[in-house]
């Protein structure tokens, strides 16, 4: 029988255990992008807090290109300033390569990791190993104000090409009134308006680089397809559009004041959702359009969540990061902002659930654009890299944001097209041949 005084030690220990678990609070810093789902994320994690009362999240929330920086910086220095990062497919399968990222390869059963589409899973991979859950994931289509084209007498085709938007945002581009024929990406930098062009300049049959790393960039391709953007946005486009990237241009969309937008498949649930788009009930959507080759015109993307190896906090980072791209969260998501709201293109699971096809009657044909991509049989001749709009390389991130200064340049009239063109390929040129690329 235990003694009165054996007792109360016992009784002081186990109080004293309870009180240091209370106050053994793990912090977790997590930087992501400034877009709406993944605010709805952040405003959503404090029912993950209240579940996990042993874990306090602090948020960095940042505009595209300076969180690219940011975290680019931090995992390549071994910074450890995050716990949890938002990146993307370009990243993943490099920063995996070389030892930066933690594997995903001990999820729990009831994570279902087939459900996630198999395009996204694949590109979140190296060497068949997860190392980052998809948060969404998306193609490129193209959005469209039905009520415009109807007054202007015309019909979007599923998949127009490009001579069929140039002439549907002629007829009904009405700059006196604040609504303009097209937007498109302008902004420079890798992700923003380098990804609309390299698709341009697959389906106008060019490429980044040949089979022997030289650059193509010079080419009658490039020349066609810059020289085409260039013609639209000036002609049709909103002013200032080189200051404008995706959320600039969902706001304008979402305002009434676009015609035509031709961006990323998840702007469909904020764009068809009455509380955020004042155009919702005259929304139609299309294909990604295509010139004189039919692949590589729609992009695939997944912004996803990660942990660097420098993180010390892997059980807990895991843990918000397993929660946040379960289909529990998408089914939180869905009961408290609504189904339309809900984070597309990750799971099979989402296209299957009745409550989301029936918000969403976009549904189907977003997933068949995400189903429909390939980023490796893109463009019309052989080309030695992995991606629709971006190169899997380390050095694309530092050619694709120059040679996007040069095209914005070139849109701005700050340089002429050759000259831009000219520009960008010596400098890619140069940094394919110092990084040993180059044949």
């Amino acid at each position: 029988m235990i003694s009165r005084t054996r007792f109360l030690g016992l009784l002081a220990a186990t109080m004293l255990a309870g009180t240091t678990t209370v106050h053994a609070q793990t912090r977790l810093t997590i930087a992501t992008v400034n877009n709406g789902d993944m605010i709805v994320m952040q405003k959503l994690s404090s029912r993950f807090e209240q579940q996990n009362p042993d874990i306090k999240l602090d948020w960095v929330v940042l505009e595209e290109n300076v969180l690219r920086q940011r975290v680019t910086t931090d995992i390549a220095t071994k910074g450890g300033q995050y716990d949890v990062l938002t990146i993307g497919t370009y990243e993943v399968p490099i920063w995996a390569k070389q030892g930066w990222l933690k594997k995903f390869d001990d999820l729990p059963a009831g994570y279902d990791t087939e459900d996630v589409l198999k395009p996204v899973r694949e590109g979140l991979s190296h060497e068949n190993t997860l190392y980052a859950l998809p948060f969404y994931g998306e193609s490129s289509m193209t959005y469209f104000r039905t009520d415009l084209v109807e007054k202007a007498g015309m019909t979007m085709p599923e998949q127009p090409t490009y001579d069929q938007i140039k002439e549907i945002a002629a007829k009904i581009h009405d700059p006196a009134n604040q609504v303009y024929g097209i937007c498109l990406r302008g902004k420079p930098g890798w992700g923003e308006n380098m990804a609309l062009i390299s698709t341009m300049v697959n389906t106008f049959g060019g490429r980044w680089f040949d089979m022997d790393w030289k650059p193509m960039i010079d080419s009658p391709e490039w020349t066609q397809a810059v020289g085409f953007y260039i013609d639209l946005l000036k002609n049709y486009g909103p002013p200032g559009a080189s200051s404008n990237g995706f959320n600039e241009n969902l706001a304008m969309f979402s305002n009434g004041q676009c015609g035509i937008w031709i961006d990323a498949t998840v702007a469909a649930g904020m764009l068809f959702n009455p509380q955020t788009s004042k155009v919702s009930d005259k929304l139609g959507f299309a294909q990604a359009p295509v010139a004189s080759w039919p692949k590589g015109s729609n992009w695939l993307w997944s912004w996803a969540l990660a942990v660097p190896e420098s993180s010390q906090k892997e059980e807990a980072a895991k843990k918000f990061v397993t929660w946040a791209t379960s289909k529990e969260y998408i089914q939180l998501v869905g009961e408290t902002e609504g189904w339309v709201s809900v984070p597309p293109g990750t799971r099979t699971s989402t296209y299957e659930t009745k409550q989301y096809v029936e918000a969403a009657p976009f549904a189907r044909f977003v997933l068949k654009a995400i189903e429909s991509t390939d980023p490796i049989n893109t463009t019309q001749e052989p080309k030695p890299y992995v991606g629709v709009q971006f190169v899997g390389i380390p050095e694309f991130q530092a050619i694709g944001t120059q040679t996007g200064q040069t095209m914005a340049a070139a849109l701005t009239g700050q340089m002429k097209l050759d000259q831009a063109l000219k520009t960008a390929q010596s400098a890619a040129q140069r940094a394919v041949r110092q990084a040993g690329y180059a044949k």
